[in-house]
């Protein structure tokens, strides 16, 4: 199970009605690359073959089975304080995560 907190379902709410992504769905994925190995993704994009479709705090979202089994148990929140870094993914399977906090391994 992925988890957005309150925060992190209104800010992907609101950039979905700013960009006019209305008919696409959130896409959260993990990719090569990044300082440690992996990196977290989000764009707004149509389901595909294969694409599981989840839900948290009101909000559908898209993941594959990779990135699924990379994440499983992760809360993604969204910060925008004085010293927020945008969204924030706590993922319980990282062994260590960069200081930019969008890469693990």
């Amino acid at each position: 199970m992925i988890t957005l907190t309150e925060n992190a379902a209104t800010k992907v709410n609101s950039l979905q009605q700013e960009n006019g992504e209305g008919g696409k769905l959130l896409r959260i994925f993990v990719e090569s690359g990044g300082c440690s190995g992996f990196q977290y993704g989000m764009s707004f994009d149509e389901q595909k073959d294969g694409d599981k479709v989840l839900q948290s705090a009101g909000v559908s979202f898209l993941m594959d089975d990779a990135s699924l089994a990379y994440m499983e148990g992760s809360e993604i929140d969204f910060d925008d304080g004085l010293n927020g870094k945008g969204f924030e993914i706590r993922n319980p399977k990282a062994g260590s995560t960069c200081g930019c906090g969008k890469s693990f391994s």
